[in-house]
C-alpha cells in the first residue's frame, strides 16, 4: 500500500471541485456548518497542517502495516502503539505547529475511512488504521497536562487543511471529532472536561474575533448582578434548559387546545398562543435553512417539519370552517371537526417531540442513540419490503384484471397485504380470488413477509441494540458533545429562542436593524434579551453564584475549577502512606498488568539463565587456572 499517493486518497479522478465540495460535505453531515466568515482563518497554515496529517498518516501506516485483531490497537499498554509511538505522533508537527497534531491525526482517521470505502479488499486494514489514529490521539490528549494549553491550542483552535490547492473551513478537533463520530477521543478526560466548559458557559467565544474561545471572567465572581447577563443565554446549559421549558409549555397548551373543543369552531386563547409557538418554530427553521443550508436536514428536523405542517393544515381548515356563515352550520362543523381530527392526529408527535430535548439526561440520550441506529438499520429491512410488495401487488392486480377486467378488488388487495405486513393476514378473501392462484401467492407473501423478512428485522435489531448498549457510555458523550456543539456552532448570534424570534423580526430586525448603528443594535437587542429571558437569566444568576463559591474555594485547595470533593478525598491530608510504609507495601504486592505473564515468565527464565551462564564461566576460569598450576608443579 505504500503506493497510494495524496491526489488518489483525495479522489484523483474527479473534478477538483466535486471532490472538494464532496470532502466539506462529509465533514458537514452531522452538525450545523460553520459560517463561511472569510475573517476565520486557521491557526495553523493549511499546507503546514496537511503536511502534518500526511506524517501522522505514514506513521500510522509503518505501525499497522497489515491486519491485526483490534484489541492488539485498543487495549491498555498496546505492544502496537507503544510511547515510542506516540512520542513520535507528538514530533510530527515540530516545536512550531505541535498544537494541530490531534486534528492531524483525526484528518488522517477521515482519510483512512474513505480508503476503506474505496477499497473493500483492505477495508478493515484502513478501518484498524482509523482506529490507531483515534487511539494516539486519546493518548495525547489524556498525557497532557496544562489544561489552558490543551482547550485553547489543542482542542478550541481552528485548522485547515489543503484540497485542490484550496483550504477547507477552519474547524476545531470538538468539532472534528464529532463530525467523525470518533468516540474514543470524545470519551478522552481532557475533551469531556473542555465539552464540561463549554456547556457551563466557562469557555466563550471570543466576540472580536470568533475563531478563539476565551474564559468568562466572572466564574468566581460570587456578586449576583454580574451574572445577570443577557450574554449568559449563549451557554449551552442555558439554552438547553430554555428549549426544554418551552416545549413543556408547548405540549401544556396542545393538551389544553385538544381537550377544548369549541362548538362554534372559535379561537381561543389556548390555541391563539399554541398556533404563535408554531409559527415561531416554523420561522425558526426557515431561518436556520437560510443561513445553514441543506447540511442542517435531519431526522428532527423532518419529523418537526412534519408536525408543523400539519398543524397548519388544521389552523387553514379552522379558517375554512369561520369563513361559513353561521347559519351555515353543516360546512361549518364539518371542516371545524376535520380540523380538531388533525390536531388530535398530532399528539403522538408532541410526546415525542419532548424526547429530542431530554437527550441532556444519560437515559434518554442512550435511549435515542439506540432508536436512531435501529431506525438506520430498518432501511435494509424496508428496501427489501418494497421490492417485495411491488412484486406481489402486481401478480394480484393482474389476476383481479384476469378475472373480470374491472380491477375492483385494488383496496382488498392493499387492505389484506398490510394486514399481512402487521402480522394479521386475512386468508378468506383469496379462496374465490383466481382460484388456486390467489390464495397460494397470498400464503407465499405472508410467508416471505412474516417468517422471512420480519426475522431479518428482528435480527437488525437485535444486533443494534447489543452494539450500541456494549458502548452507550461513549455514545451517549458523542450524542452529548453533538448537543453541545449544536449550540456553540448556531447560525445566529442573537440567542432568540422560538417563539421569542418572532419578537426578533417584527420588532428588532425589521424595524432597526437596517438603519441603527451597529454597537446600538447589539445594545438593544441585549436589552430585548434581558427583558425576555429575566426570569430565567435570574435563576441562572442565582445558580452562577453558589457555583462562583465552589469554584473559589476549590482554587484555594489548587484544585481545577470544576473540582468536587469526594468523600474519600476529605481526610487525604490525613494519612501519610509513604511515611506509614504502606505505599512500599502495596509495591511490593500489586502485579505488573503491563506485561504479559509469559514475558515477565520468559524474563524471568532469562535473567537466571544469564546467571547460570555466568556461574559456569567462573567455575571454567577457576578449573582452567587450576590446571594451569598443575602443569607449572
Amino acid at each position: 500500500m505504500g503506493g497510494f499517493s495524496w491526489r488518489r486518497l483525495l479522489g484523483r479522478d474527479d473534478h477538483p471541485a466535486r471532490s472538494r465540495e464532496r470532502s466539506i460535505r462529509e465533514s458537514r453531515r452531522r452538525l450545523l456548518p460553520l459560517h463561511r466568515d472569510p475573517s476565520i482563518q486557521s491557526a495553523i497554515p493549511a499546507p503546514d497542517v496537511t503536511k502534518v496529517a500526511l506524517r501522522l498518516r505514514y506513521l500510522v501506516q509503518e505501525c499497522v502495516p497489515c491486519e491485526l485483531e483490534a484489541h492488539q490497537i485498543t487495549q491498555p499498554h498496546s505492544k502496537v502503539i507503544t510511547q515510542k509511538v506516540i512520542k513520535a505522533a507528538k514530533e510530527a508537527g515540530g516545536a512550531e505547529n505541535r498544537p494541530c497534531v490531534v486534528y492531524g491525526l483525526l484528518v488522517a482517521k477521515s482519510w483512512f475511512h474513505r480508503q476503506a470505502l474505496r477499497e473493500l479488499w483492505d477495508a478493515d486494514l484502513h478501518e484498524l488504521r482509523a482506529t490507531a489514529c483515534e487511539v494516539i490521539a486519546k493518548q495525547i490528549i489524556e498525557t497532557e497536562e496544562d489544561m489552558t494549553y490543551l482547550f485553547n491550542s489543542v482542542l478550541l483552535k481552528r485548522y485547515s487543511t489543503v484540497i485542490d490547492g484550496e483550504p477547507t473551513p477552519p474547524v476545531n478537533v470538538i468539532e472534528k471529532s464529532v463530525d467523525l463520530h470518533a468516540l474514543r477521543v470524545i470519551g478522552s478526560s481532557g475533551y469531556q472536561k473542555c465539552l464540561g466548559y463549554l456547556w457551563r458557559g466557562w469557555l466563550v467565544q471570543d466576540e472580536d474575533d470568533p475563531a478563539s474561545f476565551v474564559d468568562y471572567k466572572d466564574r468566581d465572581n460570587v456578586s449576583f448582578w454580574p451574572h445577570l447577563d443577557p450574554d449568559r443565554m449563549r451557554a449551552p446549559i442555558y439554552q438547553n434548559a430554555c428549549l426544554l421549558l418551552i416545549s413543556v409549555i408547548y405540549l401544556a397548551l396542545y393538551t389544553g387546545a385538544i381537550n377544548t373543543i369549541n362548538p362554534t369552531g372559535d379561537l381561543d386563547s389556548v390555541e391563539i398562543l399554541l398556533y404563535i409557538f408554531t409559527f415561531g418554530f416554523i420561522f425558526d427553521e426557515l431561518t436556520k435553512f437560510y443561513k445553514a443550508g441543506y447540511h442542517i436536514l435531519g431526522f428532527w428536523n423532518a419529523f418537526n417539519n412534519t408536525l408543523y405542517s400539519l398543524l397548519m393544515v388544521s389552523l387553514v381548515l379552522r379558517f375554512v370552517a369561520l369563513s361559513h356563515s353561521p347559519d351555515d352550520v353543516e360546512h361549518r362543523e364539518k371542516f371545524n371537526s376535520l380540523s380538531y381530527n388533525f390536531l388530535a392526529f398530532t399528539a403522538p408527535m408532541f410526546w415525542g417531540r419532548l424526547l429530542l430535548y431530554l437527550d441532556s439526561f444519560r437515559f434518554f440520550g442512550a435511549m435515542l442513540v439506540v432508536l436512531k441506529v435501529m431506525m438506520k438499520e430498518s432501511i435494509i429491512f424496508f428496501a427489501l419490503l418494497i421490492v417485495v410488495i411491488i412484486g406481489f401487488l402486481q401478480a394480484f392486480i393482474g389476476m383481479d384484471y384476469a378475472d373480470d377486467m374491472a380491477g375492483e378488488d385494488t383496496i382488498f388487495i392493499l387492505q389484506a397485504m398490510a394486514n399481512a405486513i402487521m402480522q394479521s393476514p386475512d386468508f378468506s378473501g383469496f379462496e374465490r380470488f383466481s382460484p388456486p392462484f390467489g390464495i397460494i401467492l397470498y400464503y407465499l407473501f405472508t410467508f416471505v413477509v412474516m417468517v422471512v423478512l420480519l426475522n431479518v428485522l428482528i435480527a437488525l435489531y437485535n444486533s443494534a441494540y447489543e452494539d450500541i448498549y456494549d458502548n452507550s457510555d461513549d455514545e451517549y458523550l458523542a450524542l452529548f458533545a453533538q448537543r453541545t456543539m449544536q449550540f456553540v456552532r448556531a447560525p445566529d448570534e442573537n440567542v432568540f429562542i422560538a417563539p421569542f424570534n418572532l419578537i426578533e423580526i417584527f420588532f428588532v430586525i425589521i424595524p432597526f436593524e437596517w438603519w441603527l448603528p451597529k454597537k446600538q443594535y447589539e445594545r438593544l437587542n441585549d436589552i430585548v434579551m434581558g427583558i425576555i429571558y429575566s426570569p430565567l437569566l435570574f435563576c441562572a444568576a442565582l445558580f452562577e453564584v453558589r457555583v462562583a463559591k465552589d469554584v473559589r474555594r476549590n482554587r484555594k485547595r489548587g484544585d481545577d475549577d470544576d473540582d468536587t470533593v469526594e468523600e474519600w478525598e476529605q481526610m487525604e491530608d490525613q494519612i501519610d502512606f509513604e511515611g506509614e510504609g504502606w505505599a512500599k507495601k502495596v509495591g511490593d504486592s500489586k502485579a505488573n498488568v503491563e506485561d504479559d505473564a509469559a514475558v515477565l515468565e520468559v524474563r524471568q527464565l532469562r535473567a537466571e539463565v544469564k546467571e547460570l551462564k555466568g556461574l559456569l564461566e567462573k567455575l571454567g576460569k577457576s578449573l582452567n587456572e587450576a590446571a594451569n598450576g598443575d602443569s607449572l608443579l
